[in-house]
C-alpha cells in the first residue's frame, strides 16, 4: 500500500465498494430483476439504489463533517438508515 500512501481505513473503504459492486452484479446475473417505481415515481433497479444510496452517503458524511455534528462513526448510522430507506421505498 506504500506505492498510494493509502491508509488501511481508505483502503477497507475502496474494497467495501468493490465488494458491493462484485455482489450486485451476482445478484444480477443470478436473479435478474424488473425495475419498479417508488417515492421517487422513477423506475430503478438494484444497482440505481446502491448508485443513490452511494452517492447521498457521501452528501451526507460531507455535511456531517461540515456542520460538525460529532464523532464520525455515528454519521456511519445516519447512513445506514439512509441506505434502508433507499432500498425499501425508492
Amino acid at each position: 500500500m506504500a506505492w498510494m500512501a493509502w491508509t488501511w481505513p481508505t483502503a477497507a473503504f475502496f474494497l467495501v465498494i468493490a465488494a458491493l459492486l462484485l455482489t450486485f452484479t451476482v445478484l444480477a446475473i443470478r436473479y435478474p430483476e424488473t425495475p419498479r417505481t417508488g417515492v421517487l415515481q422513477i423506475e430503478t433497479t438494484r444497482g440505481d439504489r446502491l448508485f443513490i444510496t452511494l452517492l447521498g452517503s457521501a452528501f451526507l458524511n460531507l455535511a456531517w463533517l461540515g456542520l460538525d455534528l460529532g464523532p464520525q462513526p455515528y454519521a456511519l448510522l445516519v447512513c445506514l438508515a439512509y441506505a434502508a430507506a433507499v432500498f425499501r421505498w425508492v
